[in-house]
């Protein structure tokens, strides 16, 4: 079964500091779908523990499976407009609508 357009919980603003999560959920699609994040139209990277990573400076964590996405402490260049997009491989990829947050 192809994912539905899933539902996207996103902040509209947040303390600088702060954690912040950005949740994305789908019910309808078997097998389960996969969630991507995105911000200001591209694609988050998943934090895998490699060196490029931690190289970009990634301060939050992305989880595919769930749909969240976490960041432990939020600074002002999370600042942007985020987006999820859900996938199970059958069917067209549904995405939420962008919302913006602001820290």
């Amino acid at each position: 079964v192809a994912p539905t357009t899933p539902i996207c919980e996103v902040p509209s603003s947040a303390m600088t500091g702060t954690v912040v999560e950005l949740s994305c959920k789908e019910t309808e699609g078997s097998p389960p779908s996969e969630y991507q994040w995105y911000k200001n139209g591209v694609a988050l990277l998943e934090k895998t523990g490699t060196g490029s990573a931690r190289a970009a400076n990634i301060t939050y964590t992305m989880n595919k499976k769930s749909g969240t996405l976490l960041f432990n402490t939020v600074t002002k260049n999370d600042t942007g407009e985020y987006f999820c997009e859900a996938s199970n491989g059958i069917g067209l990829s549904q995405k939420c609508s962008v919302k913006r947050m602001q820290v």
